[in-house]
């Protein structure tokens, strides 16, 4: 499938900019691809990287649970907590996620994926991250680039190993780790992910993934964004569903096949 010449960004956030992973990758005309990549200095640097590509895959939860976020509120004002809730029940009878915990995008990625749940954005480290996010994505909208939560603007929620279970890669090991043993790992991703696109990464990027998961998952969210930008992520379909994005985020899931990217 041919696509028009288009860029997209991967950052894997971190709380910091010194640990934060950038890769950007041009998408040429032809399907061909060129990956790079980049060490912004400062946020200002990052969000110059945002605002000059088509589509921004971040990793990174772009809102927290409505549940979460209305009894913390009702806990400061004093008032009686709102009741405690769970998502409908997955298909196996086992019950849905805590609402308090996890977003509807959190519970359906676990549905839908198989995997263990994604991280908490309000219950474990992932939110400090997401503090900077929000403080990124404001300083987007108030330089009017808004950035709609649901992926609709610049920037779209990716989470790269539920992209990965989807693209039917499925490592054997954690590859989130310096052992020689999460290595061989990430280069059996590697190769997966060339067989998938039906090319040769260069040699740079090969060997900076390999070396690194941060920038491994920074690749990984470039090409999710490309497939958000070409229809082929799942987008919210029910009114509960883009409600529930408006305001928690979306996590974009790629579809099964690498090669419609190109």
């Amino acid at each position: 499938m041919s696509h028009q010449q288009t860029v997209t960004v991967g950052v894997d956030l971190a709380a910091s900019a010194r640990r934060t992973a950038v890769c950007r990758v041009l998408w040429a005309a032809d399907g061909d691809l060129t990956a790079e990549f980049v060490v912004p200095e400062g946020d200002e640097d990052l969000l110059a990287l945002v605002r000059a590509a088509d589509k921004t895959g971040l990793d990174c939860p772009l809102g927290w649970p409505s549940s979460f976020v209305a009894t913390v509120l009702a806990h400061h004002q004093g008032i009686r907590l709102p009741p405690q809730a769970r998502f409908q029940e997955r298909t196996d009878g086992r019950p849905g996620l805590d609402a308090l915990r996890f977003r509807l995008t959190d519970d359906l990625t676990w549905k839908t994926t198989s995997m263990r749940p994604p991280l908490s954005v309000s219950t474990d480290l992932l939110g400090v991250v997401a503090l900077r996010a929000a403080r990124l994505l404001d300083a987007l909208a108030a330089a009017d680039t808004p950035v709609p939560r649901d992926g609709s603007g610049r920037v779209a929620e990716v989470y790269p190993a539920a992209a990965l279970r989807r693209w039917g890669i499925r490592p054997a090991r954690s590859y989130k780790s310096a052992t020689p043993e999460a290595r061989e790992v990430r280069e059996h991703i590697l190769l997966a992910v060339e067989e998938g696109l039906g090319l040769v990464l260069p040699e740079p990027v090969r060997s900076t993934c390999a070396d690194s998961h941060d920038h491994l998952d920074a690749l990984l969210c470039a090409l999710v964004a490309r497939a958000v930008l070409v229809g082929d992520t799942r987008w919210p379909r029910t009114a509960d569903e883009c409600a529930a994005a408006r305001q928690e985020g979306w996590i974009h899931l790629p579809g099964g096949d690498l090669a419609a990217l190109r």
